[in-house]
């Protein structure tokens, strides 16, 4: 084995030996061999259970974890997730119907989204999830559908608080947004859902998410806790749920550090007494996605040709953006940064260059890694995509100059 070990941290969460990248306890170049073909999507089950292992350490016990599944809806993985977490939260009826074929009760999958088709409430209804409502209109709909099917549905009331989690990557609450009832209106909601008949359950928060400082969402905490009280005093009756978001990150580029869950839940446990006294019948959630599958999941292509243009060295690869949106830095970056990225079977090798990943595609947006310092690169190589656990495949646009799609593997 030559050379040190990457400095990146997200380099040093998978073992290496032999200068092989291990996923799920394997070499990765017999992993290829297993799966077939590359690209692929590898997800290692043993890193997504530690950490909802290091979460259930660090946050008080009454905490409820449920997983966001839009994050990564893969059946094996939402199945996997099923048996560690107190909930789902779905964002459509796919989704739904995903979340329902596995163990996890009706009463504890939640569906949250703007814009909710009538078929989507009415699968919602009759299966008895809980549905986060994200406007007045829905609220009436969800109403006459109950009615018609005979059935009182589960409802929430999703929040767009007057205030936002500060340093987020992307900000989902606060201000003008498309998401969530106005903290405003909500009083008069929910005098709404008492003469409606619905079956009231609590309120849903959501203000934004990736993000690495602990002190914004400490302070997005204390303040939906506030808020959650204040509404209350209007709710027809005792709130049993009470969704604060999530909004954990992940670093992805050099020079950001791991979120202090330890300060996370800390500030957490000081709060809930209050809550438990105002609020006794609130099962508090704590939402997450991003945080609990990202670091467990790698994005795997193969070089196909090495090509030289005016000094610059492209490793041309099978995979693209097609398949990884994000990495692409066409998914919510304003600047474009690259993901973490190593040559799988050539990981501590000392001999360096520096090159840019490519895909297939033509479009000079298909861009994996720019200008970046990586192994010595020869054809059939794998590209190694960290931190590809979470808006991978589900938010790439696959069908783009109809390419195959790569597989997907729990390993």
């Amino acid at each position: 084995m030559t050379g040190s070990r990457p400095k990146h941290a997200a380099l040093t969460q998978f073992p290496v030996i032999e200068n092989c990248l291990q996923i799920g306890g394997m070499p990765l170049t017999r992993l290829v061999q297993q799966i077939g073909q590359t690209p692929f999507y590898a997800y290692d089950r043993e890193k997504i259970t530690e950490r909802i292992a290091l979460l259930r350490k660090h946050l008080p016990e009454e905490i409820h974890l449920h997983y966001a599944m839009k994050a990564n809806p893969m059946p094996a993985v939402v199945q996997h997730m099923a048996h560690l977490v107190d909930g789902i939260d779905v964002a459509s009826v796919g989704e739904m119907r995903t979340a329902l074929d596995t163990i996890m009760p009706a009463n504890r999958v939640s569906f949250a989204g703007p814009g909710k088709k009538a078929y989507e409430l009415s699968c919602a209804i009759a299966a008895g999830i809980v549905l986060n409502m994200e406007s007045e209109q829905e609220m009436e709909s969800i109403a006459e559908i109950g009615k018609d099917l005979n059935i009182r549905p589960n409802v929430a009331v999703r929040v767009n608080p007057n205030f936002e989690l500060k340093s987020s990557g992307m900000k989902m609450g606060g201000g003008a947004q498309q998401f969530g009832v106005d903290s405003e209106r909500v009083p008069e909601m929910l005098i709404q859902i008492g003469k409606l008949g619905l079956n009231f359950m609590g309120f849903h928060f959501f203000s934004g998410s990736q993000n690495l400082r602990h002190t914004s969402i400490q302070e997005a905490h204390e303040k939906t806790f506030q808020l959650g009280i204040q509404l209350a005093q209007n709710a027809p009756s005792p709130v049993k749920y009470l969704n604060i978001g999530g909004g954990f990150g992940i670093p992805y580029f050099p020079g950001e550090r791991a979120l202090d869950i330890a300060a996370i839940g800390g500030n957490l446990t000081r709060l809930l007494p209050e809550i438990k006294e105002k609020l006794p019948e609130a099962q508090i959630v704590i939402e997450l996605g991003r945080y609990m599958v990202a670091e467990a999941g790698v994005y795997v292509c193969r070089v196909l040709e090495r090509k030289q243009s005016r000094g610059q060295v492209f490793l041309v690869t099978d995979g693209g953006l097609h398949h990884h949106l994000a990495a692409s830095g066409n998914f919510g970056q304003v600047i474009r940064k690259n993901f973490p990225v190593t040559i799988g079977n050539k990981v501590l090798s000392s001999e360096k260059e520096t090159v840019s990943v490519v895909g297939p595609l033509c479009t000079p947006l298909d861009l994996l890694a720019a200008k970046m310092e990586l192994p010595k690169t020869e054809i059939n190589d794998l590209v190694v995509i960290m931190q590809s656990g979470a808006y991978g495949l589900s938010a790439s646009p696959t069908a783009f100059l109809g390419h195959t799609k790569p597989i997907e593997r729990l390993i």
